[in-house]
């Protein structure tokens, strides 16, 4: 291989390593969510989002602040449970915000519980080294 060439092939990859980098971290950040979720830690579930996050639940009105975000999730939790997050995909959207698309599946609570799945779109935001969510979209399948 031209030695000259490596330089730019080795640049040529940084993208898509930092693609999969994201996905791997995105995904930790959705276990840790999700584990808060199904432990009823809806302090910590909060904590995931910005201070200034917008949630979009399906059939509701919009969610602002991580106070209320807090509250809808603790409200959630009480007719929800096994909550599971898959990111599908991760785009890059700039050094500092991301978009992922993933999928999410969970169970009614009550006498005879029901699966239900469904799919969401996020904006990830980095605060400092850290991900926050900062808008959050999501609908059933059925």
């Amino acid at each position: 291989m031209n030695i000259r060439l490596f330089p730019m092939l080795a640049i040529s990859l940084i993208p898509s390593v930092a693609a999969a980098q994201d996905l791997t971290t995105i995904q930790n950040l959705n276990q840790k969510f999700s584990q808060a979720f199904n432990a009823g830690d809806f302090s910590t579930v909060a904590g995931h989002y910005a201070d200034n996050a917008i949630l979009l639940p399906p059939g509701s009105d919009i969610v602002k602040g991580r106070a209320s975000i807090e509250k809808f999730w603790a409200a959630a939790g009480d007719q929800v449970s096994d909550l599971k997050l898959d990111a599908v995909d991760v785009k890059p959207l700039g050094a500092n915000a991301a978009r992922e698309v993933g999928t999410f599946s969970l169970k009614s609570k009550g006498p005879q519980p029901q699966a239900m799945d469904g799919k969401y779109v996020v904006i990830w935001e980095k605060a400092g080294s850290d991900w926050k969510l900062a808008t959050d979209i999501w609908n059933m399948n059925k």
